[in-house]
């Protein structure tokens, strides 16, 4: 009888757990998950650990995640009931979002942008809003991101912006002993300091890219802000002087004092010469008199920018002028530029572009416009608008991205060069756009002067070829200086013919400057990846 009991009580058991099923594995995830939230303006969540897994979802900018499991760079996460792969890289503890305040910055990517009233097209228009204006972000409504701009609060569509966000420390941060955080200058958000993010940016007579430049201003440094004008800033760049920089290239923040930074700013002021030979002179002009001759490799501090010319010390009595174009500015008295990323090679790993350092060469910049298409469009200004996208998606797969400019300066191209070789670059790319007095012809192209360089640009090509809808003009030789002179593994990309005027039309759009950037990383991906298999 009790045998006959305990049978048919297992039976009800197992009739209960089969309707009734207990989830185990989830309920450890939410016990022992830990919470994590993105830290990339955009983040893909994929099927495996790798770049070449498939991309479930597209997750913005402090995205919440869940974590699973982590292997190697890669984390396990879960997203809503959704579980997938990160970049561990790119995301972070939850924990330290509480010693820190997040502002978001909505910064205008094309001219006569539409504030509109409302998160639609039938709403009214506000004002126009210029390219790079900066604007305060609000909220965000599927494709629609509400902005304060001025006094103005409005509304803009989320395909003609991008959205920048500065971390302010609330309080003062426990020192670390991690030596990589303990090196971050602390900044707070303060409209009356202009703070410049670039290498170098012009500073200018008036609010206008045709005026006089009256100097440089190089990372790092902060001005007084005088007053500003859409998306200028009137700042005073030395004592009694005044004038005009972009907006665009820096933030209004502040940088904490410490004692760590004050011994900074006594070593950053430092120019490197590039070339053997090179003419320091008496004045700012390279018809004046020699002073001295220098060679690759001798540092000196600076005193003062003139135009395109530093003003140097030589001695504690002598001074002299050298032009910027043949020389480095450096970060401290060493003469050491850019990181070193020798002995990262063990750090490589498939799927990803860890220990990989790469140098991007925005082709012309400053006075040199390169060329004109046939509908009005600068090279230049494209040029840099790809590199920073193409930048953006190397830094997200590990790579360390080296910009030849990062403004509309002109750079010399042997010094585009010098960056190569200084950097030890595993790849050197510069990007083009094409013209030729035949507007028919069209297509896009790969070029490579030395052997050594024929592979990584057949592997490029291909990676373009897959993403972009253009004539295929194929990877070929191409004599061009800074490929020639390069002893990099260095590569020059004309990515179709702005004289075609409907090719102009296809290659001037986010849309293609999307899918060639993505070309571009995804043929890079596959050249490293097959570097590891040989």
């Amino acid at each position: 009888m009790n045998k006959r009991k305990i049978l048919i009580g297992l039976s009800l058991l197992l009739l209960f757990t089969s309707i009734f099923p207990y989830n185990f594995s989830t309920s450890q995830v939410a016990a022992n998950g830990e919470q994590l939230f993105v830290k990339a303006e955009k983040l893909y969540l994929r099927e495996g650990p790798g770049l070449s897994y498939p991309v479930l979802e597209t997750l913005k900018e402090g995205t919440e995640l869940l974590s699973i499991k982590k292997e190697g760079d890669w984390q396990h996460v879960k997203y809503g009931e959704m579980e997938g792969w990160v970049a561990a890289w790119l995301v972070k503890s939850a924990d330290s979002r509480s010693a820190a305040k997040s502002e978001k910055t909505v910064i205008a990517q094309v001219n006569d942008l539409n504030l509109r009233a409302g998160p639609s097209l039938s709403s009214p228009v506000l004002t126009k809003l210029s390219s790079g204006t900066e604007s305060k972000f609000l909220h965000q409504e599927q494709d629609w991101i509400q902005i304060q701009n001025g006094e103005l609060v409005g509304w803009v569509f989320e395909k003609y912006v991008t959205i920048k966000e500065e971390t302010i420390l609330e309080t003062p941060s426990t020192p670390s002993n991690n030596n990589e955080e303990s090196n971050v200058t602390p900044q707070q958000f303060d409209p009356n300091t202009f703070t410049i993010n670039v290498n170098a940016v012009n500073i200018r007579k008036k609010p206008d890219l045709t005026a006089k430049k009256l100097g440089v201003a190089t990372n790092g440094q902060q001005f007084k802000v005088i007053s500003r004008d859409h998306n200028w800033v009137e700042i005073e760049y030395k004592k009694g002087a005044k004038g005009w920089i972009y907006s665009f290239y820096g933030t209004f923040t502040k940088q904490l004092k410490s004692e760590q930074s004050s011994k900074k700013e006594q070593t950053n002021n430092f120019v490197t010469v590039i070339y053997n030979g090179t003419n320091l002179r008496e004045s700012a002009s390279t018809s004046s008199n020699v002073v001295t001759r220098a060679d690759a490799g001798n540092t000196y501090p600076i005193i003062d920018n003139e135009g395109d010319w530093y003003k140097i010390a030589l001695n504690e009595e002598r001074t002299a002028y050298v032009a910027n174009w043949v020389v480095t500015e450096n970060n401290n008295a060493t003469g050491q530029t850019y990181q070193n990323h020798e002995n990262q090679s063990e750090d490589r790993k498939k799927g990803t572009l860890k220990g990989v350092t790469i140098v991007l060469d925005a082709g012309h910049g400053g006075n040199d416009r390169g060329t004109t298409g046939a509908r009005g469009t600068d090279e230049k200004d494209i040029n840099i608008m790809t590199t920073e996208l193409l930048r953006s998606k190397l830094q997200a797969a590990g790579a360390n991205v080296v910009m030849t400019r990062e403004s509309d300066v002109f750079v010399d191209l042997r010094k585009r060069v010098a960056v190569s070789h200084q950097t030890n670059a595993d790849a050197f790319i510069s990007i083009h756009y094409d013209a030729i007095e035949d507007s028919s012809v069209n297509g896009f192209t790969t070029y490579y002067t030395n052997s050594y360089q024929q592979e990584l640009a057949e592997y490029v090509h291909a990676g373009l070829a897959s993403k972009v809808d253009l004539k295929d003009r194929g990877a070929r030789f191409g004599d061009y200086l800074v490929l020639r002179e390069n002893r990099q593994n260095a590569i020059l990309l004309e990515l179709g013919y702005l004289s075609n005027p409907s090719e102009e039309r296809a290659i001037t759009t986010d849309y293609y400057r999307e899918q060639a950037t993505l070309g571009i990383y995804q043929g890079l991906l596959n050249y490293f990846d097959a570097q590891l298999e040989m």
